[in-house]
């Protein structure tokens, strides 16, 4: 017979539930919580690292505001709509051979500078970028990025800005001679003069290998639209998903057709990759065809990572897209996630030769946390053939996985110790009224109403999300982990921060960097690292057009003031380092969301000697699209090397200046 079962052993049964899942929830919450760095190691870590911020040259005038006016049917959330535009780059500008030259974007004055960064002399006075006059009301329009380049190939620095309400603008230098003010460049339009584009991101890549440089633009509202007119009518639509959003302003490529001259190249991207809502946009080369793959880091939606195809004037691509293991969220597989991509970067984090992509997110804990990736290759590139992504995320497992709201991210360098740094830009909206609840609400919403306009919460200037965080620098420590330092290195200030570039503006061997703030001042920090290591910085150039073909060349020190050349934009450098290590890097044309580093290449050496030669190897296309290789040696230091025909001349390796 079967005994009944007391109520005291009933009682007792039904008052362990509770105690076994609150035993499970601690446990899980201890299981997800990020490892932690012992106070005594973070402190060591910062000592290795210190910069002296100062904020960049402003030109007198402009009417500062906080926000921007938008079509009546976006009032409600204007904050949101007026959250992007800061932007950044640094490159030799002026032609004096260094690198301390910065055009950004203050969106306070909606203006687009250019100027010496503070500590360089003041060679020249900082100036604006007028914009033409044209169809669209001023008013309705916004810049929004700007990169460098050499767009004719006559060995003078050009500036590409891109822009809100329409299409981008190259600003021609007229030569070295010219001045170094508005009247010294020639503007040129890039895309039809009538069209309204909203473009978020752009690059320079060579895409085709023909030997010249090509133009993509990642665009993010629909093409057409009146954004930034107060005065339109009708209501403006938004994202038609939080995680499948195919509706957006069409990305665009345009290929080098002749001096300062691009062809638009339409129907090459899938409509799905074509209409996203892009942020930020990577190229470079992860195959070794020095073809550059594209990275689409797209808002609303899954990223794409494109195998470049293509032979010269005829453009292909490949989606690709990475495997699932049984322990690997759908999410954390590339080309498959549903999060906001809004930054994106190339570094070797795992030290196989090949390069890594770090990507940004947002990833603020009890607000939103998706995860931000850092995809470490497997080094299966022929598996790029069969159209799968060599990558797997590891963001979680080395530290990265987590800081806020995400923007612009930057691999370095900054002790030039050889192991990469990470630096990111986060925030999105300031102000003393918390809007998370009402943006979970919409994020749960009906996915048919999200494109109306009228359907979204107020998220208006005054009011915050994700506005009070710094902008993390990852560090790995000892354990192999990444550990975000800033507070202890007084970077740990809150900062609306969207674009970060990275050049040695004083040539001291170590880089400095520049963040582009929204709505506030943009800053340049100097790297006064105590005890950096020894490092390698080349200048990678090609002769300009009218030169022809100039020998290959090996100079110490940076480039001579006033010798005309164009960056080696995709060309590779392999550096082997005395304990067999080898480092790979390649001339950078401007990737991620808004900011762009100088052109040259740094390695970080150790403790390396003056004195020892680095083996060194380079790959490149020529101008005729060739593709060339060389190895050589050379000493720590700066070298300025001309990537011309023949072979390096005996002694050829330099002293390092």
């Amino acid at each position: 017979m079967n005994e009944r079962p007391s109520a005291a052993g009933a009682f007792a049964r039904q008052s362990a539930r509770p105690a076994v899942a609150l035993i499970a929830i601690v446990a899980i919450y201890f299981m997800t919580r990020l490892p932690s760095l012992a106070d005594a190691e973070r402190e060591d870590l910062a000592t290795r690292f210190r910069f002296d911020p100062a904020p960049l040259p402003e030109p007198p005038g402009g009417e500062v505001r906080r926000g921007r006016p938008v079509h009546p049917s976006l009032r409600a959330h204007a904050g949101w709509i007026s959250t992007v535009g800061a932007a950044v780059a640094l490159s030799d500008f002026d032609g004096d051979g260094a690198p301390n030259d910065v055009c950004y974007v203050d969106t306070r004055t909606n203006r687009v500078i250019v100027a010496a960064v503070p500590g360089t002399g003041r060679r020249y006075e900082p100036f604006t970028l007028p914009y033409p006059a044209g169809p669209h009301d001023p008013v309705t329009i916004a810049p929004t990025g700007c990169l460098f380049g050499d767009f004719d190939e006559d060995g003078a620095r050009d500036v590409l800005v891109y822009f809100w309400g329409r299409t981008p603008l190259l600003y021609r230098r007229r030569g070295l001679d010219a001045p170094m003010n508005a009247d010294g460049y020639e503007t040129i339009r890039v895309g039809p003069a009538d069209e309204r584009w909203f473009t978020t991101a752009a690059t320079t890549a060579d895409l085709d290998g023909d030997g010249h440089v090509d133009l993509l633009f990642g665009n993010y509202f629909q093409d057409g639209a009146r954004v930034l007119d107060a005065g339109a009518e009708g209501s403006e639509e938004m994202q038609d998903s939080m995680s499948r959003a195919f509706n957006g302003g069409r990305n665009r490529i345009y290929l080098w057709s002749g001096p300062s001259s691009f062809r638009s190249v339409d129907d090459v991207l899938d409509p799905d990759i074509a209409n996203a809502w892009t942020l930020a946009i990577g190229a470079a080369d992860l195959d070794g065809d020095l073809l550059p793959e594209l990275y689409f880091g797209n808002d609303f939606g899954p990223d794409r990572l494109l195998h470049n195809r293509s032979t010269p004037g005829h453009l292909a691509f490949a989606n690709l897209q990475g495997r699932r293991g049984p322990a690997t969220p759908t999410s954390k597989i590339l080309g498959h996630d549903s999060f906001k991509g809004m930054g994106v970067d190339f570094g070797d984090v795992n030290d196989d030769g090949r390069l890594d992509m770090f990507v940004s997110n947002i990833a603020e804990e009890y607000a939103l946390e998706e995860s931000h990736f850092l995809f470490v290759s497997t080094g299966e590139t022929e598996a790029m053939a069969d159209g799968i992504a060599p990558y797997v995320d590891r963001s979680e497992p080395l530290g990265v996985s987590r800081s806020g709201w995400g923007w612009d991210t930057r691999f370095a360098d900054m002790d030039n110790d050889g192991v990469l740094e990470m630096l990111q830009a986060t925030g999105f909206l300031q102000g003393r009224h918390d809007r998370w609840p009402e943006l979970h609400e919409l994020a749960m919403a009906n996915d048919t109403l999200l494109h109306h306009a009228r359907a979204w919460h107020k998220f208006d200037v005054g009011d915050d999300l994700s506005g009070w965080q710094h902008n993390p620098f990852f560090v790995r420590a000892a354990d192999g982990r990444y550990y975000d330092i800033a507070p202890q290195i007084e970077l740990g200030s809150p900062h609306l921060t969207r674009g970060i570039a990275t050049a040695d503006v004083d040539i001291d061997g170590d880089l400095d960097f520049v963040i582009a703030n929204q709505w506030a001042p943009s800053l340049l920090h100097v790297n006064e690292a105590p005890n950096p290591g020894r490092s390698l910085v080349l200048a990678l150039l090609l002769p300009p057009a009218s030169a022809g073909s100039l020998p290959f060349d090996v100079q110490p020190g940076p480039p001579a003031p006033g010798r005309p050349a164009r960056p080696a934009v995709g060309a590779w450098a392999t550096v082997t380092c005395p304990d067999g290590r080898r480092l790979v890097a390649r001339v950078d044309g401007g990737n991620g969301h808004s900011g762009a580093r100088s052109p040259e290449i740094h390695f970080g050496l150790g403790a390396i000697a003056a004195d020892v030669q680095v083996p060194l190897e380079l790959r490149w296309r020529d101008g005729s699209g060739d593709v060339r290789e060389v190895k050589l040696s050379v000493r720590p230091g700066w070298h300025t090397i001309m990537l011309g025909a023949g072979e390096p001349a005996p002694g050829a390796e330099g002293d390092a200046p």
